[in-house]
């Protein structure tokens, strides 16, 4: 008997709450599925989702079963970007998991749908999806379309800095505004929100080709239809998340991860969702899967298409057909069939064929301008590195695909920040000299919220003298459009008292991607080697935590309760 027969003779107001929202006597006996949204007015985001869920609802009543809208809307990381609001961005992933969890454990559902496009939103569906474990999937949000002449989001705050130093004009600057967001769904580029689209989907949790797909084409709907009604094969198999999320499933997604160049955030989201069905997800597995799969796809931010263009190009199927052989095709998904008979279905369905020929008549290019070929990479390695040593004794991310060659081996002298606001500013004043490190500290999960360093890595890379020459090193996070040498997620943070809240200015700081290295390597002027380790040591003594965030709240919540930045920023 399905949950919600059994709850209904258990719960005798159930009925009649459920006839005074507006059901019938003949909906009580059907199949009951949850669709849980981040459908609100809140950004581009989620402001289309609503068309989703429709699409999805649609799908569920032809399968006669009764589905049930609700929302808990995310945040924008753009709208929170350059302020406090930032430092809730990663903790409203836990809040959204939270409530999906309440809402689809304390109502008898027999099945969840899910639908999300950005940052945070789609992690938490994930993670709430492998923590209530009921059969579930995840229908992406789809991507928005790029604006005139391929203007992108990220690049707004390039030219803010620009602005900012008089490079620009007013007129030229409010242009550019207009034609950033020409149309719902997540930001063009290949940042958190559509990687974790391609994660949701390599995961084995969306449909195979859903991932992507852009907002404008009623292809997003005809999605959400067949996700709804795909629904019904799931509870009847009773194929759950914990028969889908294996470790093999996880390896698959970082081998996604990889091909596409995608967010270094990647590196929170996913262990968070691993943490949620029960299995590790260690730093080093993403450099080794990172070292062994070729990065394809020539998407923004390290490359030069909007993330539109690649659905276009097949989209994730098309990737996997390129890497198959880095996969584990064996692998259960919401089809109820493994990713090897999803790729020969959609094969022989002329998927491949359709999108090459919407490519070229949407684009005028051709399908490996945008994805390249596993004999012709564009890398012979994915694009993220994990970087250690006795600066970042449990890790550090790195995303070199987007760091210009000259700087993937750098030494230069420490200049030490402890909030965002003030290296920015430094950087836009010219105080910050080639060959610098740059630290912003503090930033992290215990810190302030584990906030994006977005503003000040693009005054760094609207500088083309400092982007060439100048490191970034925050135990903060950076947004998936960053680009040039920034290193982010370093472990222990600064709150709980690790090696970068001991740094000063002038120690001299080692980066060496090749070698995955991230080194104080001399301090005081002449001091090396083990003399280090006694300065540190000293330093440590000196060394009190400052009173950091909130002392109340959900920020006060979070800073008690998080992991570490390489663990994945989960509350425990």
């Amino acid at each position: 008997m399905l949950k919600s027969q059994k709850l209904r003779k258990v719960g005798v107001e159930i009925d009649p709450l459920r006839l005074a929202a507006g059901w019938d006597r003949e909906d009580l006996s059907k199949p009951q599925i949850l669709i849980d949204s981040t459908y609100g007015d809140s950004h581009p985001g989620s402001f289309h989702l609503d068309r989703v869920v429709d699409g999805i609802a649609k799908g569920v009543d032809a399968i006669g079963a009764k589905p049930a809208k609700f929302t808990v809307t995310d945040i924008c990381d753009g709208i929170a970007q350059g302020h406090d609001g930032m430092n809730y961005s990663l903790v409203s992933r836990e809040m959204i998991t939270n409530m999906v969890e309440i809402h689809a454990l304390a109502h008898p559902y027999d099945g969840i749908m899910l639908t999300s496009s950005c940052d945070k939103a789609i992690p938490a569906h994930l993670m709430a999806a492998a923590r209530v474990d009921i059969p579930m999937i995840h229908v992406p949000g789809g991507t928005m379309s790029p604006g005139r002449e391929g203007l992108t989001l990220e690049k707004i705050g390039t030219y803010a800095a620009q602005l900012e130093r008089g490079e620009i004009t007013e007129e030229e600057f409010t242009e550019y505004q207009n034609e950033a967001c020409p149309n719902c769904g997540s930001c063009q580029f290949m940042g958190t929100a559509n990687t974790m689209q391609v994660i949701a989907e390599a995961l084995g949790l969306a449909l195979p080709g859903s991932a992507l797909a852009p907002t404008q084409d009623e292809i997003l709907i005809d999605f959400a239809e067949r996700a709804g009604k795909q629904i019904s094969n799931l509870i009847e198999a009773d194929i759950r998340p914990s028969d889908i999320l294996t470790k093999k499933a996880f390896e698959n997604a970082i081998t996604l991860h990889a091909a596409v160049a995608g967010s270094t955030n990647a590196l929170l989201h996913i262990p968070a969702i691993a943490y949620e069905a029960d299995i590790e997800i260690d730093p080093e597995l993403f450099d080794e899967i990172h070292s062994q799969t070729p990065y394809l796809t020539n998407i923004i931010p390290s490359g030069e298409h909007a993330c539109e263009a690649l659905w276009y190009a097949g989209g994730v199927p098309a990737v996997m057909e390129e890497i198959k052989d880095l996969l584990h095709l064996d692998q259960m998904t919401v089809t109820g069939k493994t990713l090897r008979e999803n790729l020969k279905e959609l094969k022989d369905n002329g998927f491949f064929e359709k999108c090459r020929m919407e490519l070229e008549k949407n684009y005028n290019i051709k399908r490996k301008e945008i994805l390249k070929t596993k004999e012709d990479p564009i890398s012979k390695q994915g694009a993220v590195a994990v970087l250690k040593g006795n600066l970042a004794p449990e890790g550090a991310v790195v995303k070199h695909s987007a760091v210009a060659e000259e700087m993937h081996q750098h030494i230069g002298p420490a200049r030490v920040f402890d909030c965002e606001e003030e290296a920015k500013a430094a950087i836009i004043n010219k105080d910050i000299k080639p060959g610098d490190v740059i630290f912003i500290r503090y930033e992290g999960p215990k810190g302030t919220g584990m906030p994006e360093m977005f503003y000040t890595t693009e005054a760094l890379a609207s500088d083309p003298e400092l982007v060439s020459t100048t490191a970034l090193i925050t135990d903060g996070r950076y947004s998936g459009a960053t680009r040039g040498p920034a290193i982010g997620h370093v472990s222990p943070e600064a709150a709980e008292g690790g090696p970068i809240a001991l740094v000063e200015d002038g120690d001299l700081i080692e980066i060496n991607i090749p070698e995955r290295k991230l080194q104080i390597i001399e301090v005081q002027g002449n001091k090396k080697g083990q003399e280090i380790s006694e300065v540190l040591a000293n330093r440590r003594k000196e060394w009190s935590k400052p009173a950091l965030g909130a002392q109340k709240g959900v920020l006060a919540q979070y800073s008690k309760l998080a992991t570490s930045p390489m663990q994945g920023g989960y509350m425990k």
